[in-house]
């Protein structure tokens, strides 16, 4: 009886990409199915550092990357009238960018993977898992149209939210752990402040901040609530009253920044949190990226996360001789320590970007943050 070489992804974003970019090149036949009617786009620029660098240098897109990087040229410090306290010059005029650290945009990159592998892998999207049945050699998955197919191995890749988490080991809530704040995100197609400028306001359990690249403006606005916040993370409306409600009284641009976040197409919000979990596999199923180690935007490294995810999980199949068995436990236990080290790190970083005191905003104002 012929090996299935089948290989179904959930999800269509930086893990999904990488893993069926690996996983073709390792000869199976993939399937990337997404919830959403196109690839997941939307959000910040992407970092790219230390082992992605190499990661992506193996992909063959590095270059590509080099050229079209963006990145802080500038950072200030505002108070509620928008005077500029502390302030650093990352990139004067003229000079280049360090060749040890790249950021680029979010779905630039995202289009440059999806470009390697949109001519040898199966997209389907507008459809999503609804039930996993795992036999002795295979998986079984019914798909929420009805359809069902079998494969040898199914990947979640399918973000904090994941459905192949919640179907296949459990609900959200038993690995979901909160971080204390909440974060909406939005990018618009036009400057609200100098190209290459990143400004920072706070003050007491609230913050935001404006990054601009490439003739757009990331908004971010931050706040750190008495108790957690119940809400359907699909209810656009109810996120962006809670959002409103958090924004009103603010100062510094609060109320032009309000309305450019709720305007606008790409607005996003969600909880600071991480998710832990004992394993990240299960039978002939894996998570990887934010399906399985989500360590919150502070650590940030959500895309770039999702990309080494999956080329370790990738390395482990061909060090291990795809025996998915011996690949999955070395990737649960050699992958462990990199992901514990940066989930630590952004608790670490997260405490230290949002002051709990007007004090604290006043320091940050004037000293900038020491991390």
């Amino acid at each position: 009886m012929k090996r299935n070489q089948n290989v179904l992804i959930s999800g269509a974003s930086f893990a999904g990409l990488t893993t069926a970019y690996w996983m073709q090149q390792s000869g199976y036949d993939v399937t990337v199915i997404e919830i959403g009617a196109s690839l997941k786009k939307g959000g910040t620029p992407v970092d790219i550092k230390a082992d992605t660098i190499e990661i992506v240098k193996r992909m063959g897109i590095f270059e590509q990357i080099k050229a079209q990087r963006v990145g802080p040229e500038k950072w200030e410090f505002k108070n509620a009238t928008n005077q500029t306290g502390y302030s650093l010059i990352l990139k004067r005029p003229g000079e280049e960018f360090p060749d040890t650290e790249f950021e680029i945009e979010r779905d630039t990159l995202l289009g440059m993977i999806y470009d390697l592998v949109k001519d040898n892998v199966r997209f389907i999207f507008n459809n999503s898992i609804e039930r996993l049945n795992e036999s002795a050699d295979e998986m079984e998955v019914t798909f929420r149209d009805g359809s069902s197919e079998k494969y040898a191995y199914v990947f979640g890749c399918d973000s904090i939210h994941s459905v192949v988490r919640k179907i296949w080991f459990g609900l959200e809530s038993e690995y979901s752990h909160f971080l204390g704040q909440y974060f909406s995100i939005a990018v618009i197609d036009k400057l609200l402040v100098e190209n290459g400028t990143y400004q920072m306001y706070s003050e007491a359990n609230k913050g935001a901040a404006l990054y601009a690249h490439n003739t757009k403006t990331d908004i971010i606005f931050t706040f750190r609530p008495k108790k957690e916040i119940s809400y359907d993370f699909r209810n656009q409306q109810q996120l962006k009253k809670i959002v409103s409600n958090q924004m009103k009284g603010m100062s510094w641009r609060a109320a032009e920044l309000e309305a450019e976040l709720l305007q606008a197409s790409s607005f996003y919000f969600d909880k600071f949190c991480q998710i832990k979990m004992s394993s990240w596999t299960k039978g002939r199923v894996a998570l990887i990226g934010d399906a399985g180690y989500c360590a919150s935007p502070a650590a940030g490294m959500g895309g770039s996360l999702g990309i080494i995810g999956a080329t370790a999980l990738a390395d482990a199949f061909t060090n291990e001789g795809h025996d998915f068995q011996k690949a999955f436990k070395t990737y649960n236990k050699e992958f462990r320590p990199f992901i514990e080290q940066i989930q630590q790190e952004a608790v670490y970083t997260l405490d230290k970007l949002l002051p709990a005191t007007e004090q604290q905003a006043r320091e940050i104002w004037k000293n900038g943050i020491a991390f």
